[in-house]
């Protein structure tokens, strides 16, 4: 956890500069998606007409491609399919939504590409896992085709941050605390309300949504985050798969190269996606 007095910039420069570099043998190509920079991640082997979406995390005011190229080209190995990684806006310079309009032009310019949604999936973490099912709604809210499934890893899907385990998991967890994720609520949210479907996806109705792999560590605040996102998925009616790891923390997956839970977390989340491709 950071001194409460870190500037936004500073979180971001320190983000920057605790990324892991991506495996050498990872395909990077710069391009440009509706006027913002985005990456292509291909993996040796992977199949070009399979595409998954990332979406970053970092509480939507940090983050990058370069802060997760190296998460992202695993997941292209693993799923055997190449990664859109977007840069989409962050605040305060652009609050919400303006993080769920980047992503749904980005998925929507993926789908002008390939005319089938059935072959596009969508994935994310921390702040990206809940803007992975934002997206989800406000793709579904304007008629647009679907991606055959989605992945959120460690999602925060409720900006509220009302959920028990932000107490329970208080001690346990050493990536977050309610200090900083409210601070990055505020700051994103600008005074919108915390309980708007496309903020909150915990809050909204998810009839409707593709297949979900929600993967979260036992020891997060945000694990009720997770748990609640599932519940209101699996009420809705949607096929909603909650994996919880014991001892694991917050994106675990992005500490593959020192951690082999990451690892097999990462080998998981491509099993799926090639199951639901398949």
């Amino acid at each position: 956890a950071l001194p409460a007095e870190t500037t936004i910039a500073e979180r971001r420069a320190l983000m920057e500069k605790l990324a892991f570099r991506v495996a050498d043998d990872i395909a990077v190509e710069a391009v440009t998606v509706n006027g913002r920079a985005a990456e292509w991640l291909c993996a040796p082997g992977a199949d070009a007409t399979r595409v998954l979406l990332y979406l970053h995390g970092g509480g939507y005011v940090m983050g990058s491609p370069n802060t997760h190229r190296a998460l992202a080209g695993e997941l292209s190995r693993a799923a055997q399919a190449r990664v859109l990684l977007p840069d989409y806006r962050l605040a305060p310079e652009a609050p919400f939504p303006a993080a769920v309009d980047d992503a749904r032009a980005a998925y929507e310019w993926l789908l002008a590409q390939s005319g089938e949604g059935q072959r596009l999936a969508i994935a994310g973490d921390s702040a990206g896992g809940g803007l992975t099912v934002a997206t989800l709604i406000a793709l579904r809210d304007h008629g647009v085709a679907l991606p055959r499934c989605a992945v959120c890893l460690s999602p925060w899907s409720d900006l509220a941050c009302s959920n028990a385990s932000y107490h329970t998991r208080a001690a346990a967890d050493p990536m977050i605390t309610s200090a900083d994720i409210s601070l990055m609520s505020r700051t994103y949210l600008a005074g919108a309300d915390a309980h708007a479907p496309l903020a909150s996806p915990n809050r909204a109705s998810l009839a409707g949504l593709p297949p979900l792999l929600i993967h979260v560590g036992r020891d997060e605040v945000l694990l009720d985050d997770a748990v609640v996102l599932h519940e209101a998925a699996r009420s809705a009616g949607v096929d909603s798969t909650l994996e919880i790891w014991d001892d694991m923390i917050h994106v675990w997956h992005a500490f593959h190269p020192m951690l082999p839970e990451g690892r097999q977390a990462i080998a998981r989340i491509g099993e799926y996606l090639r199951w639901q491709w398949a």
